[in-house]
């Protein structure tokens, strides 16, 4: 049991988290093209991606998984996002070290969904069903464009008063 929950219930709390994170996630994206702050958006965001990254190591699982590394790299990038945010007040270089990290800790999310989805979603995994198929690698390839072009484009525009 994780938190007093059975797994069936862990995995789902930590599911919702995510999901949580990434329309929250979204959102924020969309404030940061608009150069709009969004501060209720953006603390449910950063707060929920950051319960999905802890609530991953929770699960019983021995020996140190791809899924750690991006769990830690996600962590680091969030607290740097919550230090640009809420310490430096974006100011300086804190307004893009915010930016690129709260965009790439969305990423990571994404990315995790998309890998969740082609081992659960049964179309999917017949798709690709290593993972090392050709609709997997075009699948995380379009999302990563997607999310360096969101990247870039917030980076030029997010300059919040």
């Amino acid at each position: 049991m994780m938190l007093g929950m059975t797994l069936s219930a862990f995995t789902l709390f930590h599911v919702v988290l995510s999901l949580i994170g990434i329309g929250s996630g979204l959102i924020v994206v969309f404030g940061l093209l608009a150069a709009n702050r969004l501060k209720n958006w953006t603390a449910i965001f950063l707060l929920s991606t950051v319960a999905t990254s802890v609530t991953g190591f929770l699960f019983p699982f021995h020996g140190f998984k791809p899924s750690y590394a991006i769990g830690i790299l996600s962590l680091i990038l969030l607290v740097l996002a919550i230090v640009a945010r809420y310490a430096f007040h974006l100011a300086g270089s804190w307004r893009w070290v915010y930016v690129v990290s709260a965009i790439v800790a969305l990423y990571f999310n994404v990315f995790v969904a998309i890998v969740q989805s082609f081992m659960k979603v049964p179309a999917l995994k017949s798709l690709a069903p290593t993972q090392s198929e050709p609709p997997f690698f075009v699948a995380q390839l379009t999302v990563m464009a997607i999310f360096v072009a969101l990247g870039i484009f917030s980076v030029r525009r997010f300059r919040p008063l």
